[in-house]
């Protein structure tokens, strides 16, 4: 009787990943769409408690990784939406929190993927069009400007892995947007260093990472630092892909992103 007990909870487990259901918990996180030209960013919005249109809050754009992509408008909340519904922090940082959902086909960044596991690789792309994921969440960052109260010198971007990518992509994009910016296991093209240089930059990567490997922040970091971008560099030594859990836990991280002002 307990085998086929446990059986059945294995079966729930595997038809309902808790990752799901834990995403379904945040109702806080107001549901939303934008649509142009017949394409569609669902996307998850949290407000200041006691939100006073008059007065300025700053705004912060999550994205989040590959494996939360789809257009459920649940699963982009995974990682990362904890951190900002924790009580402390919602009184001491009173945002405006977004998390765009990026479609199961498509991604952030301009980047070909090929192999898998040990041989998977990353060609990132400086220069073409957006992806139309990413032509959306410029959209939406101007939306929100004219939609909500937003304190233009405090707009921040962070993102996990596949939004890691996004992070460096968007900030890349819209150079002039951004006072901060954590990409998290992430990477982009060396070629871009020279257009972030507006932007302070917190990145974070496992050392163990054998998904996306830290040689992209790596290289990433170095390149920034030549320009002379204003970049610090944490790099776990015991993490693997998922060095969002530490990122997350890191003393002072949302300290250091509210304390950022684009001049």
């Amino acid at each position: 009787m307990k085998h086929k007990i446990l059986l059945w909870l294995l079966s729930i487990a595997v038809l309902f990943p808790l990752s799901d259901v834990y995403a379904q918990s945040f109702p806080s996180f107001e549901k939303h769409t934008l649509i142009k030209n017949q394409d569609t960013l669902p996307y998850r919005l949290l407000l200041p408690e006691n939100y006073d249109p008059h007065k300025k809050y700053p705004l912060v754009i999550f994205l989040h990784g590959a494996g939360e992509r789809g257009n459920d408008n649940e699963k982009q909340l995974t990682h990362g939406a904890a951190l900002f519904l924790k009580d402390q922090n919602r009184a001491e940082f009173p945002a405006i929190v977004v998390f765009p959902q990026c479609s199961q086909r498509s991604y952030w960044s301009n980047v070909k993927i090929t192999g898998a596991g040990k041989d998977r690789s990353f060609e990132f792309t400086a220069g073409g069009a957006p992806t139309f994921p990413m032509q959306l969440v410029m959209e939406l960052t101007k939306e929100l400007f004219d939609k909500y109260s937003v304190q233009r010198k405090k707009v921040y971007v962070m993102g996990l892995s596949m939004g890691g990518m996004g992070t460096f992509e968007l900030v890349n994009r819209m150079p002039r947007t951004f006072a901060a910016a954590i990409p998290i296991c992430g990477g982009a093209s060396t070629a871009i260093a020279p257009n972030l240089k507006k932007v302070k930059w917190w990145v974070f990567h496992g050392a163990k990472d054998d998904v996306v490997p830290p040689k992209h922040s790596e290289e990433m970091v170095a390149a920034m630092k030549k320009n002379k971008v204003n970049v610090k560099f944490t790099l776990f030594p015991d993490a693997n892909h998922n060095s969002w859990d530490a990122t997350f836990a890191q003393p002072g991280l949302l300290n250091w992103l509210f304390s950022q002002q684009r001049k």
